[in-house]
């Protein structure tokens, strides 16, 4: 596969909060197809191993620190501290925050495709109720193909709503990217339909 090409344009443009909204709706539709999620995900129960746990059976609240692993279906979530909340209607949410040298990391495996995405930030939100994921401040977002890296965003926050299949990245002074900047590095995807076919038209 041929090495990715830097979003030049997104590079030599200063991205007003309009201009960057207007380029985040094309973006988001443009990658619709690859960011097909499991949307299995937000009815499976969730795990979890710490250094500690604090649970509140009358708040529904349960406070994990040390080292937190949690897993929910595909979703993989790794922090140094992680509140965990479920709703009334049994729905759970879960905020994490990263240790102070290392950014909270998420993994979720994309549709029945062999594809992945991967995203760390400060801090992590998902809400299991809009099946969505937020990334705040330091924000990075991978795609990827079996183990080959496809698609990667950065900038101050990166949501992606699992519903509607479309996600946005916004620039700030947090930014992984240049300061009040957003990046991306997007690989096309293939078509079938237009790939080369050796025995086609051949002649004798």
């Amino acid at each position: 596969m041929s090495s990715p090409t830097p979003y030049s344009a997104l590079q030599r443009t200063k991205l007003t909060q309009p201009l960057c909204r207007a380029f985040l709706a094309v973006l988001g539709l443009a990658m619709l197809p690859a960011f097909a999620a499991d949307k299995g995900d937000r009815s499976q129960p969730l795990a979890f191993t710490a250094d500690s746990a604090r649970v509140d059976e009358v708040k529904q609240l349960n406070i994990l620190s040390g080292n937190v692993e949690i897993t929910k279906g595909s979703i993989v979530i790794r922090a140094d501290r992680v509140e965990v909340r479920q709703s009334p209607e049994g729905y759970q949410s879960a905020v994490a925050t990263g240790w102070p040298n290392k950014r909270a990391y998420f993994r979720q495996k994309r549709g029945s495709n062999d594809e992945y995405i991967e995203g760390e930030a400060e801090r992590l939100e998902y809400d299991g109720r809009g099946d969505t994921v937020r990334l705040v401040n330091q924000a990075v977002l991978r795609r990827f193909r079996g183990s080959t890296l496809a698609d990667e965003v950065a900038g101050n926050t990166i949501s992606y709503d699992n519903v509607t299949e479309v996600f946005q990245v916004l620039g700030g002074p947090a930014s992984a990217a240049a300061p009040g900047r957003v990046r991306g590095v997007l690989t096309p995807r293939e078509n079938p339909a237009s790939a080369p076919n050796s025995g086609a038209g051949a002649r004798p």
